[in-house]
């Protein structure tokens, strides 16, 4: 083949999580236009905005373990089918609230199994040399359907209501799900039965291209050594304020633009955009400036991830800090593009690093890091609609910058905080074989 199998597999892992993403934007406008229009609190809404992530961290160690055994391939497609089916089946009414409950958590559930069977996938098909760019590549496609989601689903459910954001997210699940069953293929094995010296050289061949390491489906799983490993708890740290942060502003800064500065997202344009595009940018210039100080020997593996993962999480937790001081909606958008820009450069130290510490099982040590990062979604959601409606209570201004401060602090402190933690365990060694 003249354009390698993986280069498809990560092209199409990509369009995953960019249609992954597009759904989460897709549904928080949606929503927060529907809950608006009857006066909704905000309490009620972080309920129904945090219930995803409840499905959400109950799938992530199940979703490493069944990529584990029947195969990161399957587990994807099986996954998409669910949650495509549930958005183009289920009316979005925010009075009917259990039936959103009941949705929002097994979407949750569905979308849990993608990111352990990516990373599993990945790990099989990708060589350590491209992994750092590849990872980049394929998680950069979450914050570009996040800002092409901020940039379409306004006008659309201005014109057309926010029942036609389910639609087109419905669509475009079952699109990704065909090619997905078209294109993909499962990875080369390692544990093939011998054959004749010419299938062994053509296997050979075709594990070269893969390039990745696989895992027989039936070895044992460290599971006491995974849970006990401190640069394993350092990456699982690291996701879990990566998310606070990203979950907190994808979910309320659409609210911030309204209360705290009086602004339509219908009257923003483009500009609502840009802190996720910035992070499809620098999610990919990390990935490359990472396997280029690998390969050239610049840095080693170790140096490199514990370099980019501090350079983003301590710039990151400046510009949040700052946000609620900016009372201009450029402002506004400058620092949270800064903040959320940097913390995708630094998922090409912690987030690449599962695939460092554990090439066979990098599905399920991502599934256990992402448990933290979408414990992270409920905690950060529902903490901070809580926080707000406290304000509401105590008679404080939510347009008052003062309100938001600690909305924005603590995932800033949360950044600090980890920067320090991997500095201090992590490592960009094999430590399980």
């Amino acid at each position: 083949m003249r354009f390698p199998k993986r280069y498809v597999i990560v092209l199409l892992t990509f369009i995953c999580t960019n249609v992954c993403y597009i759904e989460r934007v897709g549904f928080s406008i949606a929503y927060t236009v529907a809950a608006d229009a009857i006066g909704m609190n905000q309490a009620n809404k972080g309920m129904i905005l945090s219930m995803f992530y409840y499905g959400y961290v109950l799938s992530q160690i199940p979703g490493g373990w069944a990529a584990q055994r029947i195969g990161g391939r399957r587990v994807l497609l099986l996954s998409f089918v669910l949650w495509s089916l549930i958005c183009g089946l289920i009316p979005l009414d925010p009075n009917r609230e259990v039936i959103l409950v009941l949705s929002r958590l097994f979407v949750g559930v569905a979308q849990g199994f993608i990111f352990p069977a990516i990373h599993t996938v990945l790990a099989q098909w990708v060589p350590p040399q491209e992994r750092s760019r590849s990872v980049s590549l394929t998680t950069s496609g979450m914050y570009l359907g996040a800002a092409g989601g901020m940039l379409f689903f306004p006008s659309l459910v201005k014109h057309m209501g926010p029942q036609s954001v389910f639609f087109v997210e419905a669509v475009l699940g079952v699109a990704w799900s065909v090619i997905w069953l078209k294109f993909s293929s499962e990875p080369p094995r390692i544990d093939l039965p011998k054959v004749s010296m010419p299938k062994v050289a053509s296997r050979e061949k075709i594990k070269a291209q893969a390039g990745g390491v696989v895992a027989p489906r039936t070895v044992k799983i460290p599971w006491r050594r995974i849970i006990f490993s401190l640069p394993v708890w350092a990456i699982v740290v690291n996701n879990f304020t990566f998310h606070y942060a990203l979950y907190v502003l994808m979910n309320w800064l659409p609210t911030y633009f309204e209360l705290g500065l009086q602004l339509s997202l219908q009257d923003m344009g483009s500009s609502k955009m840009l802190p996720y595009f910035n992070m499809f940018i620098f999610s990919n210039i990390g990935g490359v400036v990472a396997d280029h100080l690998i390969t050239r020997r610049i840095l080693s593996v170790t140096k490199t991830r514990k370099l980019l993962n501090t350079i983003g999480f301590v710039i990151s937790a400046v510009a949040l800090m700052a946000l609620p001081l900016f009372r201009t909606p450029s402002g506004t958008v400058l620092c949270s593009s800064i903040s959320l820009g940097f913390l995708a450069l630094g998922r090409a130290g912690f987030a690449v690093n599962h695939m460092d510490v554990a090439p066979k099982f990098a599905g399920i040590v991502m599934g256990v890091s992402n448990t933290a990062g979408t414990l992270a979604g409920i905690v950060g959601v529902g903490l901070t609609g809580n926080i707000l409606e406290g304000a509401k209570a105590s008679n404080m201004d939510l347009t008052n910058s003062e309100t938001w401060k600690t909305v924005f602090f603590v995932p800033g402190y949360l950044c600090i905080f980890s920067a320090v933690i991997f500095l201090i365990f992590s490592t960009g060694e094999k430590i399980f074989e």
